[in-house]
């Protein structure tokens, strides 16, 4: 994480692989056979994350794209007309309206199924099943899917399984080693940690997948820019110490919360006692940053999200501020009042974004808030 592959490309000694603001490169002739010729196709700064992260998550090959939709859409791309790929039925929001407003134009045929039903997952598989897709921790509920589970069901079937680890980086899992075949990354979380940069990021097994990946990004042209893929560089290097105070605070929160009267409940893999907790604590490193819960029927949702002053009124996640938001007001607002149903979204319920802040003061926002609803 914190030095990646060495490039060793100029004579200066620089610690930090150069920002190349460079559009075209020059040939020596015209038969040179040069390997950066247009930054489409590929640029030093972007290439240096990209191996980066393919080492990091142990895969073949990596690549960046401009935002984590952008890195979806690059890996759906792949299949053609006809191809049936079955996907988790809770999935971020903007996957949900790629796939049902984009691909099934181009005749891309999807199946939703509950991925921690491993029987129901191999009974959705059709003749013309191509692959299975899902989010490692389903946000906001934090619902876990085993990788293992599904990659032996897809390796029986001779389907690729693609994965969304958005929410715990490879520093908490690395799916490929668990039998994915594609990892995806919203890099604009917890690898760039810092809400100032979107990006998203692709790692594949296997050099046929890579060059899949690659005719995609080249084709579709979603590329990371030199400057940004420099930002999520740095992010990364100092991903492993983040996450350790993700991790702690979390845990300090949802001890605050479960022993709280107006929690109804609190969603977190970290709680025992759940099949979350022992997927995650088999699979995984640490439970992550986010924390959701059920606020009691009488207290005002909306008013509790606004009186919160450490904790900023925000979508995304995965940074060193703490956030909170209204899912079906906000990251879900997209979603039908029956999906929200079938999602188990209420109007009641409260998605944190556990920052880096001294965990006290965060329970001490958490705690003028609830107290405030007893006057």
């Amino acid at each position: 994480m914190v030095h990646g592959v060495c490039c060793s490309d100029n004579n200066t000694g620089a610690v930090n692989v150069p920002i190349y603001n460079s559009s075209t490169y020059v040939y020596q002739n015209a038969d040179a056979k040069v390997k950066w010729d247009y930054a489409r196709s590929g640029n030093p700064t972007r290439a240096f994350l990209e191996e980066q992260i393919a080492l990091l998550e142990g895969g073949t090959r990596g690549f960046a794209f401009s935002s984590g939709l952008a890195a979806i859409h690059a890996a759906f791309a792949i299949f053609e007309p006809g191809d049936h790929i079955i996907i988790g039925d809770k999935i971020y929001g903007g996957t949900f309206r790629l796939v049902n407003q984009y691909f099934k134009k181009w005749q891309l045929e999807f199946t939703t199924v509950d991925t921690q039903d491993v029987a129901a997952v191999e009974a959705a598989i059709k003749p013309n099943t191509k692959a299975i897709y899902f989010e490692t921790f389903t946000n906001p509920l934090l619902r876990v899917t085993s990788v293992k589970a599904i990659a032996e069901i897809a390796k029986q079937h001779h389907l690729l399984t693609i994965v969304d680890n958005t929410f715990l980086t490879p520093y908490l899992q690395q799916p490929l080693k668990l039998g994915a075949d594609i990892v995806i990354h919203s890099a604009t979380k917890y690898l760039g940690g810092h809400s100032d940069v979107i990006a998203g990021l692709v790692v594949v097994k296997g050099d046929e997948l890579g060059e899949k990946i690659y005719f995609s990004q080249n084709a579709l042209g979603g590329v990371l820019s030199p400057e940004d893929s420099n930002l999520i560089r740095r992010g990364i290097q100092t991903l492993g110490v983040r996450m350790d105070r993700h991790l702690a605070n979390a845990a300090k929160i949802v001890a605050f919360l479960i022993k709280r009267a107006e929690i109804v409940k609190a969603y977190y893999p970290g709680i025992e006692g759940s099949v979350d907790h022992e997927i995650a604590q088999k699979e995984c490193r640490g439970f992550g940053g986010i924390v959701s819960f059920d606020l009691a029927a009488a207290i005002d949702s909306k008013a509790f999200v606004e009186r919160l002053s450490l904790f900023k009124l925000a979508v995304s996640l995965g940074a060193v501020e703490s956030l909170v938001e209204l899912p079906y007001k906000m990251s879900h607002a997209e979603l039908s009042v029956a999906d929200l149903q079938d999602c188990g979204i209420s109007t009641q319920l409260i998605r944190l974004s556990v920052g880096i802040e001294d965990a006290q003061d965060l329970i001490d926002d958490l705690t003028q808030v609830l107290d405030s609803f007893k006057k």
